[in-house]
């Protein structure tokens, strides 16, 4: 390599890059003008344990990404820019693939509930909590006070349990179909009466990534108000109405 003007430059590692390198960041002597494959190759010329990484390193360069190619870096001197807080930094960003990360195997579950107490926002969380998981993800009802101009004084619910239990089951099956990174699934319904500002319904869903989990709990919650056999009787001050959901499929059906 013809190397020119040759700088000094700041060059920190992360992750498993600093547990291959043996060392949190270094200055290098590289030329001024080299390409990122180059700048990677004399990396590995220090660290030849880094070499295992060649498909999984991500540079940034003055703190913007950079892929591993042959696109031109202009270096500037860590002496140089020093003064004024600035280095040229590479950040080794490494995608861990699953060999690696020693996951803890855990079956998925499914947590239903139907019942006359009050509902638990903590207990949801904690039964689809999991050590592989870094999203969990939650919907909540709750009784508002109002309904198209009328005061609401509370809600009562009742359901056909058994059955309602078997749809919402189907509901958890459909969710890992459509999402099969989902790890645990809790849907814990209320019957009776739920007073204005009570929760009536909990949903929480537990995955590696928030993506799937938000996706998972939206599909659920309308699904479940379209399925499950649940009624709900509001009640106003001086009268009381048994609501359908609009999204009951027998509410669409051709009369």
């Amino acid at each position: 390599m013809g190397w020119g003007l040759v700088l000094s430059v700041a060059v920190l590692y992360f992750a498993r890059s600093a547990e291959l390198a043996g060392v949190r960041s270094e200055t290098v002597s590289v030329p001024q003008r080299i390409t990122s494959l180059q700048l990677w190759d004399e990396v590995v010329k220090r660290h030849s344990r880094l070499a295992v990484l060649r498909d999984q390193v991500v540079f940034a360069v003055r703190q913007e990404y950079v892929l591993l190619g042959d696109q031109l870096l202009v270096l500037q001197s860590a002496k140089h820019v020093r003064s004024s807080g600035l280095l040229d930094d590479f950040l080794f960003l490494l995608a861990v693939n699953g060999e690696t990360m020693n996951e803890i195997e855990e079956e998925p579950k499914d947590f239903i509930k139907l019942t006359q107490e009050k509902l638990s926002v903590d207990e949801a969380s904690v039964l689809v909590t999991s050590p592989c998981c870094g999203a969990i993800s939650l919907f909540i009802g709750t009784t508002r006070d109002n309904f198209d101009g009328k005061k609401v004084i509370h809600l009562e619910y009742e359901a056909y349990t058994p059955m309602a239990e078997a749809e919402i089951k189907k509901i958890c099956r459909d969710v890992r179909k459509k999402w099969p990174a989902i790890k645990h699934v809790a849907v814990h319904h209320r019957l009776g009466l739920v007073p204005v500002t009570e929760m009536s319904v909990i949903i929480a869903v537990s995955s590696p990534h928030r993506i799937e989990s938000l996706n998972a709990v939206s599909y659920c919650i309308d699904t479940l108000k379209a399925t499950v056999p649940i009624w709900k009787k509001e009640l106003y001050e001086e009268e009381y109405s048994w609501k359908e959901n609009k999204e009951c499929f027998w509410t669409n059906m051709e009369k």
